[in-house]
């Protein structure tokens, strides 16, 4: 594990801010691109939100005050990317956010990437029936193991409401997934 403050003071010094931030990137990189990848589904668009968020973080790294870790602060920048990124698509679309976000489960079904089988595939239509925010937090809780209080740090919600969204969340993935098909 690489130490945050150490690899901060490196990217910020003029003489090593390029290793050091080369460093960033090897280290937060498959994290970051699962994460974005769960939200967007796609390989090229989770790569293209990836290198947009290094660069994002690489141009406001002066402006990190250290408040929060530095993975949250690059997961904050990840998902504010990839929500972005969704909120094109639907308006490209003319897709309100209340609907089912149809076009992400075509991009489900088309990837060449997806080596899931049919269980996987239903448990992603399933989790695309989710809101933006209830996805993100059931993700980021299924997936990626991360406890409530750094979730928290991430999306900026409390510990009470997070657990309420998760809860709702797998309950309407549960009612998905035993509808008869």
């Amino acid at each position: 594990m690489i130490n945050e403050e150490q690899l901060l003071e490196e990217i910020r010094d003029p003489k090593t801010s390029r290793q050091g931030f080369e460093k960033l990137v090897a280290e937060y990189s498959e994290r970051l691109y699962w994460q974005i990848r769960k939200m967007v589904l796609s390989h090229d668009d989770a790569n293209d939100i990836l290198q947009d968020t290094f660069v994002k973080a690489w141009m406001n790294i002066d402006t990190f005050r250290g408040e929060s870790k530095l993975t949250t602060w690059l997961y904050r920048i990840a998902i504010n990317e990839s929500i972005t990124f969704l909120n094109k698509k639907r308006n490209q679309n003319n897709i309100s956010i209340d609907e089912e976000d149809s076009f992400l489960l075509n991009t489900l079904e088309s990837d060449t990437y997806f080596d899931g089988d049919e269980a996987q595939k239903l448990l992603q239509k399933a989790i695309l029936t989710l809101p933006d925010k209830q996805r993100l937090v059931f993700q980021m809780k299924y997936f990626e193991e991360l406890k409530y209080d750094e979730i928290s740090d991430i999306v900026g919600t409390s510990v009470g409401a997070l657990k309420a969204s998760y809860h709702h969340a797998t309950k309407k993935i549960e009612k998905f997934l035993s509808e008869p098909r």
